[in-house]
């Protein structure tokens, strides 16, 4: 499978991954990654609805997307993976989906984090799980849309 981009970004799909990435990458399938998500008829129904025309969208739990993906199901399509949170994509790599690069576009404030960016907050937990993923060798990066730098991750850490 073709997995052009994982992004971290709490809201899932909206005007910045529906237009801006899928249109930059080219994607032929957003895969949503979230247990809430996947469990719910109403957020799929809404995720539906803000996927664009001509893509396809999946919204699966952790271990329905690692079995698909470690099956090779989407081989032939380029995939947007889109999560929540960090811990989501620990918990992929953890059951054996190999990542390369993982981009954290949105993460809100609230009043537990602080801020790394504008548009990037995290707590405690969230740079622990930061840390084990760069342990694993993967590439973390900052970046809100494509014309936007892209900014190592840990350095802002």
């Amino acid at each position: 499978m073709a997995i052009l981009n994982v992004r971290i970004d709490a809201r899932l799909i909206h005007g910045q991954v529906a237009n801006l990435w899928t249109s930059y990458l080219n994607i032929t399938r957003i895969m949503v990654v979230d247990e809430v998500a996947a469990n719910n008829d109403i957020d799929k129904a809404g995720l539906r609805l803000a996927c664009p025309a001509g893509v396809n969208l999946s919204v699966l739990t952790v271990e329905k997307a690692a079995n698909n993906i470690n099956e090779g199901r989407y081989d032939s399509q380029r995939v947007l993976i889109v999560v929540r949170n960090p811990q989501t994509v620990l918990q992929l790599v953890e059951q054996g989906v190999s990542l390369t690069e993982v981009n954290a576009g949105n993460l809100p404030r609230t009043e537990e984090t602080r801020p790394l960016r504008k548009t990037v907050h995290v707590t405690n937990e969230d740079i622990n799980v930061f840390k084990a993923l760069s342990a694993k060798g993967i590439k973390l990066t900052a970046q809100l849309v494509p014309n936007e730098e892209k900014i190592d991750l840990m350095t802002l850490l």
